[in-house]
């Protein structure tokens, strides 16, 4: 049984200016516009507030992590911010359009390189 698709990103070669909370939250409600979801809260996990003895400093950890909850799942991004590097997943079980969905995100976030896996979630 079908229950949805996953739109998975992987987008090196970024651009870096993109990589805050004023941006990303930009990129949400524009990506729900586009692929016609209802966008619900939007939580954020970062540096931000934090002192700086204790910021992520490993290129790996370092940089934002959002998850847009939708009426229909979720769209999670990863950026890291030493690497220019953004990890994205859009899941729904709501039909949308992952070419326009990949196109708007990697146009975004200026990526020069880019994977792009769709996944079709459910048991057959």
């Amino acid at each position: 049984m079908s229950y949805g698709k996953e739109l998975i990103l992987d987008m090196v070669k970024c651009n870096v200016s993109k990589f805050n909370r004023r941006e990303i939250k930009q990129y949400c409600r524009q990506l729900c516009d586009l692929i016609g979801m209802k966008a619900e809260a939007l939580y954020f996990w970062d540096d931000f507030r934090v002192p700086e003895e204790k910021r992520q400093t490993n290129p790996k950890t370092k940089g934002t992590t959002a998850i847009q909850f939708i009426l229909t799942s979720n769209i999670t991004i990863h950026t890291l911010d030493l690497l220019g590097t953004v990890f994205l997943n859009i899941f729904s079980c709501k039909d949308f359009d992952t070419k326009s969905a990949e196109e708007f995100t990697v146009r975004f976030f200026g990526a020069t390189e880019y994977k792009s896996t769709i996944i079709q979630r459910g048991i057959e």
